[in-house]
């Protein structure tokens, strides 16, 4: 078992509605070592796609996010889910993304500048449910018409949607904890 399946095990917890809070080492508080374990089986697993681009939803993806693109050499970007006074509409890429855990829809936006059609886009985020985030921000690279090469995820919930969406649409996945179950309080992890 892998250090973050460990500290899933031990330091999760699982709220009604097949949530799982990972605060206390991945998206609020974050430890570094889980951090530097998932980054680099992404970077393993993506080594050959001439990355140029690292991009992640703000903002629980920006802390594996940023040490992919420090890894790389490569800049990170992120989407974000308000749109700042600094930009207009006509300079941005924008999508609809529904949050699962939050219940509420974003309007998610990257500024046209910092992507381009010679991109080589890895996407990244902290979890995989139903897969509403990384479809919003392979659309955004798809607006620019760069190139997804990837998609990069910490915690995969591997019994909802998100998964079978982003294949049926050819992204390839790789996730480092894929969860089968939360019923009754208990993780269990899928077996590959």
């Amino acid at each position: 078992m892998g250090e973050l399946n460990r500290r899933i095990v031990t330091d999760g917890q699982v709220f009604p509605g097949d949530v799982l809070k990972v605060d206390s080492f991945l998206n609020h508080q974050i430890d570094p070592e889980i951090m530097h374990e998932i980054t680099g089986k992404w970077l393993e697993y993506f080594k050959d796609r001439e990355i140029t681009k690292i991009l992640t939803i703000e903002a629980s993806g920006i802390a594996p996010a940023i040490i992919v693109a420090s890894t790389l050499g490569v800049p990170m970007l992120f989407a974000k889910k308000a749109t700042p006074s600094t930009l207009t509409n006509h300079d941005l890429y924008t999508t609809p993304v529904h949050s699962y855990t939050k219940n509420v829809t974003n309007e998610i936006l990257v500024s046209k500048k910092y992507l381009s059609p010679d991109d080589k886009v890895l996407i990244v985020d902290d979890f995989l449910a139903n897969g509403e985030a990384a479809l919003g921000l392979a659309d955004l690279v798809e607006q620019s018409g760069a190139e997804v090469v990837g998609i990069g995820i910490c915690i995969e919930k591997s019994y909802q949607p998100g998964r079978q969406k982003l294949d049926d649409a050819g992204y390839e996945v790789y996730s480092v904890s894929r969860i089968q179950s939360l019923a009754n309080g208990r993780v269990e992890f899928l077996s590959e």
